[in-house]
């Protein structure tokens, strides 16, 4: 096990439809879901799992992230959220090594918590998002 103090906050997970793709995070894992909220465009649900959250992302515009992620891509893994001890220390070192940022100063998210994207181009072809 890492000492580091990141970890895993949620992974967000496109879908058509929150009420279609329930069914198996309630019946087979036994999740049951928040309550919706709407952020970036889209409905978000967050089902708890151990340390960490899966958050389903409807779009509700159609010009918004999630709906053209879906439009290009399909349903499927949208991003990955780490939670960082200091969000704006560790945008300072995605600047300092030349990771490009979506978001160059954190705003606010789901529930309200501050968060950041860093761009897949340079993380891998993975978007994730920063959270303290």
């Amino acid at each position: 096990m890492s000492d580091s103090p990141a970890r895993v906050a949620h992974i967000g997970v496109a879908v058509t439809s929150i009420g279609a793709a329930l069914g198996f995070y309630r019946h087979v894992l036994g999740l049951e879901p928040g309550r919706p909220e709407t952020a970036d465009g889209a409905t978000i649900v967050a089902l708890p799992l151990g340390d960490v959250q899966v958050e389903l992302l409807e779009p509700r515009d159609p010009d918004g992230p999630v709906a053209k992620f879906l439009a290009k891509r399909g349903p499927g893994i949208h991003h990955i959220c780490y939670r960082v001890p200091d969000l704006d220390r560790a945008l300072e070192r995605c600047r300092a090594a030349g990771y490009r940022l979506i978001d160059e100063v954190p705003r606010r998210g789901a529930g309200g918590r501050r968060i950041a994207f860093v761009h897949p181009k340079t993380t891998a072809g993975i978007l994730v998002e920063l959270t303290e």
